[in-house]
C-alpha cells in the first residue's frame, strides 16, 4: 500500500535524510507535497525526481526561476508564509514530516492534526510551544504525532508495550556538544565555527547552536512532557559523549530500558515513516565490541544555564515556554549573524522570560502575538549588545 507524505523543510537536514530513507525502503511512497526556506535550486532538483503535487517556497524573491524550470511540469508552486499553512492543512495525505525549523513549525503541525493527517514531527518546537493545545487536537481527531528526534524516538521505541503508570523516569541523553570540557572561563571567547563544530552530529546550524548551548536538551525535556505525558520531575537528562544510547526509560521496578544506534537521523526518521515496523535499513551497523566503553557524566547546568532556564519555564507552565523557544530562535540567530556573543544567548531569554506577561492557558492567536512580541522583545536586547 503506498503511503502519501508531505515533507515540510523538505531541503533542510531532515527533509534531505526523509528523502534518502524513501529512496532505500522497499516500500512505496508516494511524496506529494515539498516545502523549503529559499532554496530553489534544490526544490526544483527535488521536485523534478519526485514529482509532488505541489512545492512551497516561503522566500519567494527566486520564484520566478523556479516557476521557470517547473514550466513543463504539472506541479503546482506556492509561496509565502500562506503557502506552507495551506499545504499543511490539506487532508489528501497519510503523514506530514515536519522538518521545518523554530517556531515556524508550531502552526503546521496543529494543522496537520487538525485535519486528522498524522505527523512525523522533528520540530520539538511545536511541543514546546504548543504542546497542551496539539494535545487536545490529537484527543478531538484520533491523529497521531511520531517523534523523530532520536531521543524522543528511543523513548517510543522503550514504551512500547508497557504501561506508562510503570514509569519512574525518563532519561534523555545527550552529546554535551563541542563545550562539555572546555574552560567556562573562556565561553565569552567562543566563535561561529567553534560553536558549529559537533562532535558527533551532522545537522543545520540552528540545531548545532542548540546543541552548543544544549538549550536542545531543554526543549526536548519540555517536549517529552507533553509527548508522553509525564511531570517535570519524571524527566532527566544525562550526559553521554558517544552519542550510543540515544535515551532511556526506568521503571519503578529500578530496571532500565535503553534504545541504542549509531548516530544518524534517518534511524529514527525510518522508524517514524514505517512504524510500527523496523523495516531493513541498509546503512552502518553498530559495533558496541569496535566503540568499546560508553561513558556518563552529569548535566553541569551551571556550565550550560540554558538547560535550567528550559526546567523553569516548564515549571511555570503557561506561556512561558512558548516565550523561551522563541527567545531562543532570535537569540541564536543573532548569534548566527555575529552580532551577539555566545554567552548573550541564555542572558537574552531569561530577560525575555522574565518580562513577558504570562498567559495560563494560551490559544493559538495569544501564542502567535507573543511570538511577535518576543521577537521584538529579543532583537531590542540584541541592539543594546
Amino acid at each position: 500500500m503506498t503511503r502519501k507524505i508531505s515533507i515540510l523543510g523538505s531541503t533542510g537536514s531532515i527533509g534531505v535524510n526523509t528523502l534518502s530513507v524513501i529512496d532505500t525502503l522497499k516500500e512505496d511512497f508516494d511524496v506529494v507535497y515539498l516545502s523549503t526556506f529559499q532554496n530553489s535550486k534544490l526544490i526544483i532538483d527535488q521536485a523534478k525526481k519526485y514529482q509532488p503535487k505541489a512545492i512551497v517556497i516561503v522566500d519567494d524573491s527566486n520564484i520566478s526561476d523556479v516557476k521557470n524550470a517547473l514550466e513543463k511540469d504539472n506541479i503546482e508552486i506556492l509561496s509565502g508564509r500562506e503557502g506552507l499553512l495551506e499545504i499543511s492543512k490539506r487532508d489528501d495525505i497519510d503523514l506530514v514530516m515536519n522538518g521545518l525549523v523554530g517556531s515556524a513549525g508550531m502552526e503546521p503541525t496543529l494543522n496537520a492534526l487538525k485535519a486528522s493527517v498524522d505527523v512525523a514531527l522533528s520540530n520539538k518546537e511545536s511541543m514546546v510551544m504548543a504542546g497542551d493545545l496539539i494535545n487536545k487536537t490529537m484527543n478531538e481527531t484520533g491523529a497521531k504525532i511520531y517523534p523523530v528526534d532520536s531521543e524522543h524516538s528511543a523513548i517510543w521505541q522503550c514504551l512500547v508495550g508497557e504501561n506508562i503508570k510503570d514509569v519512574n523516569r525518563i532519561i534523555l541523553t545527550g552529546s554535551g556538544g563541542p563545550f562539555r570540557t572546555r574552560d567556562v572561563k573562556t565561553f565569552p571567547e567562543i566563535n561561529l565555527t567553534e560553536a558549529l563544530n559537533h562532535p558527533n552530529w551532522s545537522m543545520g546550524k540552528k540545531i548545532t547552536i542548540d546543541s552548543a548551548t544544549m538549550m536542545n536538551k531543554g526543549l526536548e525535556v519540555i517536549e517529552a512532557r507533553w509527548l508522553f505525558n509525564l511531570e517535570v520531575n519524571q524527566i532527566d537528562i544525562l550526559i553521554h559523549p558517544q552519542s550510543i544510547i540515544h535515551s532511556m526509560v526506568e521503571f519503578k521496578d529500578r530496571s532500565i530500558k535503553a534504545q541504542l544506534g549509531i548516530p544518524d537521523m534517518k534511524i529514527p526518521i525510518q522508524y517514524a515513516i514505517t512504524y510500527p515496523r523496523h523495516a531493513l535499513a541498509e546503512w552502518e551497523k553498530l559495533d558496541l565490541a569496535k566503540i568499546g566503553n560508553l561513558t556518563f557524566e552529569e548535566k553541569d547546568v551551571d556550565r550550560f544555564p540554558c538547560i535550567d532556564l528550559a526546567y523553569q519555564s516548564l515549571s511555570v507552565g503557561g506561556s512561558a515556554p512558548a516565550v523561551l523557544n522563541v527567545a531562543n530562535d532570535n537569540a541564536v540567530y543573532s548569534f548566527l549573524n555575529k552580532r551577539i556573543k555566545f554567552t548573550d544567548i541564555p542572558i537574552i531569554i531569561e530577560k525575555a522570560c522574565n518580562a513577558h506577561k504570562l498567559v495560563t492557558n494560551p490559544s493559538l492567536e495569544e501564542l502567535l502575538e507573543l511570538e511577535l512580541w518576543t521577537r521584538d522583545f529579543v532583537m531590542n536586547e540584541v541592539d543594546k549588545t
